[in-house]
């Protein structure tokens, strides 16, 4: 494993390791620790009470953090009709059908999500499905990128709807925000992650469904978060 460096060594002596801190501290403790040259992502690390091996236990769903995650998000939207208007009105940065899809198969990526309409996913899994898949790009009605509802879609990536699903190992990752962000902010769009993620509990795990939770800044020491409010 690759050493730390000194600036690194230092910030890490500012956590206790013994504690779980709350989240309200631990917000205050992130943003003191991100003194990058930067504008650092505030991340959540989640290891949820799963077997990840099960598809009845894969923990997937959005969410709308009520104070964005401070990143641009770039949205393509593949459709076709009235619904082009209607994206492009809602501030989506690239709209087409298949000229869009063929596009994006030549090798265009300058977007950070897809949004599309029912119509054309028969193409886009056709065309598409290999190369955005492997991506997390590939529209899908469970992330909230498929639909009719095109505006509503693009809107709600672009003010801060994430998506969140587990990894291989049970763990889901997610942007709050910045380090830029007040610690309320930070606080309250980990609150409604939370929450989020407690409605999208499968029904087949068993136990301590949020087993623990790290706080971090892209280049800050990791915080664990205190759950005791949040256990079931």
């Amino acid at each position: 494993m690759p050493k730390h460096g000194k600036r690194y060594r230092a910030l890490k002596e500012k956590v206790d390791r013994s504690r779980q801190y709350p989240i309200t501290e631990a917000a205050d403790l992130v943003k003191e620790l991100a003194n990058a040259k930067f504008d650092e992502t505030v991340e959540v690390h989640f290891r949820l009470g799963i077997d990840p091996r099960k598809s009845d236990q894969s923990v997937r769903g959005t969410v709308a953090l009520p104070h964005g995650t401070g990143r641009e998000v770039r949205v393509a939207v593949i459709t076709k009709g009235e619904n082009v208007a209607a994206a492009e009105a809602a501030g989506a940065d690239v709209v087409g059908s298949e000229e869009l899809i063929d596009r994006i198969a030549g090798g265009f990526m300058e977007f950070d999500a897809v949004v599309a309409t029912p119509d054309m996913m028969a193409q886009i899994g056709q065309k598409l499905a290999r190369l955005l898949g492997p991506r997390g790009l590939l529209p899908n009605p469970k992330s909230g990128t498929v639909g009719t509802n095109v505006d509503e879609m693009v809107r709600g990536l672009k003010t801060g709807r994430i998506e969140f699903r587990n990894d291989k190992t049970g763990v889901i990752h997610a942007p709050i925000g910045k380090a830029s962000f007040g610690a309320d902010a930070l606080a309250a769009n980990y609150t409604a992650l939370v929450q989020a993620l407690e409605a999208a509990k499968p029904g087949a795990a068993k136990g301590v469904f949020l087993r623990s939770a790290y706080l971090t800044s892209t280049m800050g020491p990791s915080i664990q978060l205190s759950l005791s409010a949040a256990q079931n």
